[in-house]
């Protein structure tokens, strides 16, 4: 994080009124915040406000804040939540009361730098505009609290809130809908309006018209609870989505045959990435909102580059915002990356932090399960050997007393390839 320091003389003969200090804001930030100090004890108050480089006013905090910050992510209350362009910013100054000696301030400014990070947020979640307890400000509040990243309301059908979405500071809010048929369920993911006419199709036809026009859109399409037991995606079309949820709402036999149902994919030689989400609809019962959560290495908090990240497998799923944290390395490339011949063996490096005790960390493969490791302290960080085509995922669990495990979190996959074989999604 950058910084700048500024000290500022308050002169007695500005008592009274207004002016502007100006700074420089560099390129590539997505954050700016002001911090100030100065000696109050005297009886001396000077209030603060800012400005962009384009002269937008971004909010006056007057004297009840010793910091503030304006970005395109975040924002103080009462400050403007915008993209921040580089040049010449202004901080606003009150000088209120000052002394007959004048007053000096000391102003540090911190800039955040746009850069690749993780992100934790739940992609199922439904509010009162269909089946839910929640309006979205509500499912906002409860997901801040969480500490979650990014939600995306799901509605059944509909798609009237997409249009009105708050802005959250600290809080990413996706477009979406939950397209519900009784032949399976399937989200579409980053459009305000993913179908032109009504949700209704009566055929396989009608299904691949609704999901085509989704897809070039702009959408992502995902198909939800595939192996639920009340409405488990029965269309006989297995192309027609980009994601799969494996993990939906708690841990159960039908999210393990989810995880299954993709894993057969990946061994067909699909590359289709793999998403978690609550489901949640109220707030008593065993579904929860933010379990479980998609982990999402993205290059911001927009929902464009999550997206983005989600659309390349750069993601795993864990149990919550404090479940199982993931990583996955072969030479630079990570989950959902591609690695091209790099000889016979490929030293492939895991990690896994939080393991409970007893948990068991698995890397599954074309064959199966290629390596277990078992942690330490609660974390397992080793370089596995890898040889072959196909591909490697991370799978944390705990064992069951008669046979099978419970997973604690699930990784997308780095793909391994020849050269010259080039495969596609």
């Amino acid at each position: 994080m950058k910084q700048t320091i500024l000290e500022h003389q308050v002169e007695k003969s500005r008592e009274g009124s207004y002016y502007a200090l100006p700074f420089q804001v560099p390129e590539g930030v997505c954050a700016v915040k002001v911090s100030y100090q100065y000696p109050k004890a005297a009886g001396n108050i000077i209030d603060l406000g800012l400005e962009n480089a384009q002269g937008q006013f971004l909010g006056w905090s007057g004297s009840s804040r010793s910091s503030v910050t304006a970005g395109e992510f975040d924002a103080t209350p009462g400050y403007l939540m915008a993209p921040v362009q580089a040049g010449t910013w202004r901080i606003l100054i009150g000088a209120y009361h000052v002394q007959a000696e004048g007053v000096k301030v000391r102003y540090e400014i911190s800039f955040t730098e746009r850069s690749r990070r993780w992100l934790f947020g739940d992609l199922h979640v439904h509010s009162d505009a269909s089946d839910g307890q929640h309006d979205i400000p509500t499912l906002a509040r409860k997901a801040k609290g969480m500490g979650l990243d990014f939600l995306a309301v799901t509605n059944h059908n509909n798609y009237s809130e997409n249009f009105s979405l708050p802005r959250v500071p600290g809080l990413t809010l996706i477009p979406g809908v939950e397209w519900t048929h009784y032949k399976g369920h399937m989200n579409f993911l980053g459009i305000q309006k993913p179908f032109s006419g009504s949700f209704i199709a009566n055929d396989l036809e009608g299904m691949r018209r609704i999901t085509r026009e989704a897809r070039e859109s702009g959408a992502l399409v995902c198909a939800n609870h595939p192996k639920c037991n009340l409405c488990p995606y029965l269309w006989e079309d297995d192309r027609s989505f980009q994601l799969v949820e494996i993990w939906n709402g708690p841990m159960r036999q039908v999210n393990r045959d989810g995880i299954a149902w993709w894993t057969e994919f990946l061994r067909q030689g699909r590359r289709i990435p793999a998403v978690g989400g609550s489901d949640f609809h109220r707030d008593r019962g065993p579904v929860r909102l933010g379990n479980p959560v998609t982990a999402v290495l993205a290059d911001s908090p927009s929902p464009e580059d999550i997206l983005a990240a989600v659309a390349r497998g750069r993601s795993y799923v864990t149990g919550s915002v404090r479940g199982v944290r993931l990583d996955l390395d072969c030479g630079g490339r990570t989950f959902g990356d591609v690695v091209e011949d790099g000889g016979p063996v490929r030293e492939l490096t895991v990690r896994a932090d939080r393991m409970p005790p007893g948990a068991v960390l698995q890397v599954i493969g074309q064959d199966g399960v290629l390596a277990k490791r078992r942690p330490k302290q609660g974390t397992v960080r080793e370089t596995v050997p890898i040889t072959g085509t196909g591909f490697a995922y991370l799978l944390a669990a705990l064992p069951l007393p008669g046979g099978g495990t419970y997973p604690l979190a699930v990784s997308n996959p780095i793909y391994f390839e020849r050269e010259q074989n080039h495969g596609t999604r």
